[in-house]
């Protein structure tokens, strides 16, 4: 087992599963508003299976897809984190940050600041060259977030697990790639 790594924002702390996590896990996998751009919604035992899958993900590498909870409350808020992909893409192999929040919790820059979190210790801690990002050609809320922390549209790709004739198939990949350090004394 690793040291899990822990991140704190000034709102947010990303964090280790709990089972506390499952119940409003399950409920924002089963929101249909959340789920737009996924072929399907969750039913509760595949969400509690990915809760379980994520948290043991995360014992065995020390970071993955972290709960977010939101500091002041304790309060879970869905996830953020680092994945590689299982699936054959443009950019593979790569490193991908992604996200899934409660709709209760869209527009208050949650997913933005947590990502962009990520991204630093991606690249300060972990010493990631780059991270990408996708999502279906239609979601332009998860673009939005992807430029607004700073990864940089880099065409698309038609997604190999999505169905073909899907109307979700077509991606667009965004990168972002480690700062230069101009190194010094």
């Amino acid at each position: 087992m690793t040291e899990i790594i822990h991140i704190e924002t000034p709102r947010l702390r990303l964090r280790q599963w709990i089972d506390a996590d499952l119940e409003p896990f399950a409920a924002l996998n089963a929101d249909p508003a959340v789920m737009e751009f996924f072929v399907s919604p969750l039913k509760r035992e595949a969400s509690d299976a990915m809760a379980r899958r994520l948290q043991s993900l995360m014992a065995e590498r020390g970071l993955g897809h972290w709960a977010v909870e939101e500091r002041a409350s304790a309060r879970f808020l869905g996830f953020v984190g680092l994945h590689c992909p299982a699936a054959t893409l443009p950019c593979s192999p790569c490193v991908e940050i992604g996200w899934r929040l409660g709709l209760a919790h869209w527009g208050q820059g949650f997913a933005s600041e947590a990502a962009s979190a990520v991204l630093e210790v991606g690249f300060k801690q972990l010493g990631l060259p780059e991270i990408v990002s996708f999502t279906a050609t239609t979601n332009l809320r998860s673009q939005a977030v992807m430029r607004r922390i700073g990864m940089v549209r880099d065409g698309g790709f038609d997604h190999p697990n999505v169905p073909e004739g899907h109307h979700l198939r077509p991606h667009v990949l965004y990168r972002a790639r480690a700062p230069v350090s101009l190194g010094g004394p």
